[in-house]
C-alpha cells in the first residue's frame, strides 16, 4: 500500500481533504515496518508532526496540488526522519528580537554566563545547601546569599551596617514575597494602601486579592490620582499593622495626580510605630539615569528611605534568576522566616546559585557581564552598526531588509514609560505577508521571535546577543517551508 493524495481544484480546503489520517498512515507498508522496530505510540506521535507541518504549509499558501502529492507520498520517510531525531524539548531556547527586554512570556532577565557556570556546577553533583561545613550540622539555605545582598544594598545605600540591623530571605517571586510578608505581619488586622496602587500585575493577580487571601484588611485611603500623607495619617487606628506603598511597575499616571515621597510615609510610620512595607517590584539596584530611563525608584532608595520591610524580583532589573528577595529590619524578617508558609514558598539549589553568582558579578563591579544590564547600556550606533551588517549577508532574494530607527522597552512591568532608542531589521517579503513571515521564524531553530509594525516585521536587534546574530542571518537568508527551516537549523 502507498499513500497517494488525490487530485483536486487546489482550494485550501481540497488541500486538507487531500491528507491521510493517522490510521491510513499506520498501514502503509513501509510505517508497518516501522512498527516492528518502534512503541506504537512513538509512531502514532511522529505521524502527527508529519502531518502537522504539511498543514502549516498549506496555511502559508506555498503549497500547489502537485506539490502536496510529493509531500504526502514522502511521508513515511519524514516519518522515518521524526523517529531518529533526538527528544523535542517542550521548553527551548528561543531569539528574542522583540525589543523587550524582560519578555515575561520569553522568560525575562536572561542569566549571565557566570551564573549559569556555577548553577551547573551546584546541579551536578551535591552541595551544601544546608549544611554547615565549620560545625558539621545542618545549616540554613539564607546564608549563601543573605550578606551579599546587604553588604550590595549597603554600599549603594551607604546605611551602615545594614548586616547588625537588617536580614535578607529569599522566595519563589515577589509575590509570594508580598503575599508571605501580609500573612505573617497583618492576618487578621488592617493594611494602609492608596488606592491609586491597587495594581493587578501579570497573571491577572490583583494586590486587593493577594490582601484578601493573606487573612490581611484592606484599607484603602485617597483616590486613584491624588494620595497624601494625610490621608494615611487620618486612617491609622489601633488595628492597622503596616503602612503598604505598592510600586506602580506596569503603568504610569499622568496630570492632576499626587503620591506621598517614601520618606514621608516612612516618617508618618515612625510617629505612629506603623512599619511600612514596600513591595518595590522591580529588583533595580543602580540608578539607569545613566541610560536615559529617569525616574525609575531603585530597591537601595527604598532601603535609603528606611523602609522597615522592601520586596523586590530577582528577574526583572535585577538580572537574575526568578524569585522574591526579601529585605528588612531583623525583628520583622524574623517571624517571616518562622512562618509555616515560608517553607511553601522557598527556592531550590538551582536558583541560589544562579542569585549568588549574580550578587558577586554586583559586588566586583562587573554589571557589563550581567545580560539585562548589558542590553540597557549597549549604544543605539551598536545595534545600528549589527543591523546593518545582518542586512547585508542575507541571501534570500525574496527578502527586502532595511535598517530602521525604533524603541526598546523594558517591559516585565517595569518602567512602562521607558524608551531606549534602538535599531531594527525592518522586512518585507515578495510574496509572504508579515504573519506569514513571523511564523515561518519561528518554526527556525532555534526560534525568532519579532513583532509587526505597520504590516512588517521588526527584528530589534538590541534584545538579541551579539553571538546569535550568525544564526539569524541563517534563518532570514532561509525563509524556506518550516520543515526545511528545522532540519538546516540542526546543522
Amino acid at each position: 500500500m502507498t499513500v497517494r493524495a488525490e487530485h483536486g481544484a487546489g482550494s485550501t480546503e481540497d488541500l486538507y481533504r487531500a491528507l491521510p489520517s493517522v490510521n491510513e498512515l499506520l498501514l502503509v507498508e513501509p510505517v508497518q515496518l516501522l512498527l516492528e522496530a518502534h512503541a506504537r505510540n512513538r509512531i502514532v506521535h511522529a505521524c502527527r508532526v508529519a502531518l502537522q507541518e504539511i498543514r502549516q504549509e498549506i496555511a502559508m499558501g506555498i503549497l500547489s496540488p502537485e506539490s502536496l502529492a510529493d509531500r504526502i507520498a514522502a511521508l513515511p520517510l519524514a516519518i522515518e526522519k521524526e523517529l531518529g531525531r533526538p527528544p523535542r524539548y517542550s521548553l527551548r531556547p528561543v531569539i528574542n528580537a522583540t525589543g523587550v527586554l524582560l519578555h515575561t512570556n520569553l522568560g525575562r532577565a536572561p542569566l549571565s554566563r557566570k551564573a549559569l557556570e556555577h548553577v551547573v556546577e551546584v546541579a551536578s553533583g551535591y552541595s551544601n545547601l544546608e549544611f554547615d561545613l565549620d560545625g558539621g550540622e545542618r545549616g540554613k539555605r539564607d546564608v549563601h546569599v543573605e550578606s551579599l545582598m546587604l553588604s550590595l544594598l549597603e554600599r549603594a545605600t551607604g546605611v551602615s551596617p545594614l548586616a547588625e540591623t537588617h536580614r535578607a530571605i529569599v522566595v519563589n517571586n515577589c509575590a509570594a514575597a508580598t503575599f508571605l510578608a501580609l500573612h505573617t505581619l497583618a492576618r487578621g488586622r488592617e493594611v494602609i494602601v492608596s488606592r491609586g496602587e491597587l495594581v493587578e500585575i501579570g497573571g491577572g493577580f490583583r494586590i486587593p486579592e493577594i490582601l484578601q487571601e493573606s487573612g490581611a484588611l484592606l484599607k484603602e485611603v485617597g483616590t486613584t490620582n491624588r494620595t497624601r500623607i494625610a490621608d494615611y495619617a487620618g486612617a491609622v487606628s489601633t488595628n492597622t499593622s503596616l503602612l503598604l506603598r505598592v510600586h506602580q511597575s506596569n503603568f504610569s499616571m499622568e496630570g492632576f495626580v499626587e503620591r506621598p515621597a517614601l520618606e514621608d510615609l516612612v516618617a508618618l510610620g515612625r510617629r505612629t510605630n506603623i512599619p511600612v512595607f514596600e513591595d518595590q517590584g522591580t529588583g533595580l539596584v543602580q540608578s539607569l539615569e545613566p541610560y536615559g530611563i529617569a525616574g525609575e525608584p531603585t530597591f537601595a532608595s527604598s532601603c535609603a528611605a528606611g523602609c522597615d520591610l522592601v520586596a523586590a524580583s530577582g528577574d526583572k532589573l535585577f538580572g537574575g534568576p526568578q524569585c522574591g528577595i526579601i529585605v528588612g529590619k531583623r525583628e520583622i524578617i524574623d517571624p517571616i522566616r518562622k512562618d509555616p508558609l515560608f517553607r511553601t514558598y522557598r527556592v531550590d539549589k538551582l536558583s541560589y546559585a544562579a542569585l549568588e553568582a549574580t550578587l558577586h558579578q554586583y559586588l566586583s563591579d562587573a554589571t557589563d557581564e550581567v545580560p539585562v544590564r548589558r542590553m540597557v547600556a549597549v549604544s543605539a550606533l551598536e545595534i545600528e552598526r549589527r543591523c546593518t551588517h545582518t542586512a547585508e549577508s542575507i541571501r534570500d532574494s525574496g527578502l527586502l531588509a532595511e535598517v530602521v530607527e525604533t524603541q526598546s522597552v523594558l517591559g516585565g512591568g517595569t518602567a512602562p514609560r521607558a524608551r531606549v532608542k534602538s535599531f531594527a531589521l525592518c522586512l518585507s517579503h515578495a510574496t509572504r505577508t508579515a504573519e506569514e513571515l513571523l511564523r515561518a521564524l519561528r518554526q527556525f531553530d532555534p526560534p525568532v521571535i519579532g513583532r509587526i509594525e505597520d504590516d512588517r516585521v521588526l527584528l530589534d536587534l538590541r534584545t538579541v546577543e551579539p553571538g546569535n546574530d550568525s544564526i539569524l542571518i541563517e534563518a532570514l537568508s532561509h525563509l524556506t517551508p518550516p520543515h526545511s527551516l528545522r532540519e538546516r537549523g540542526r546543522h
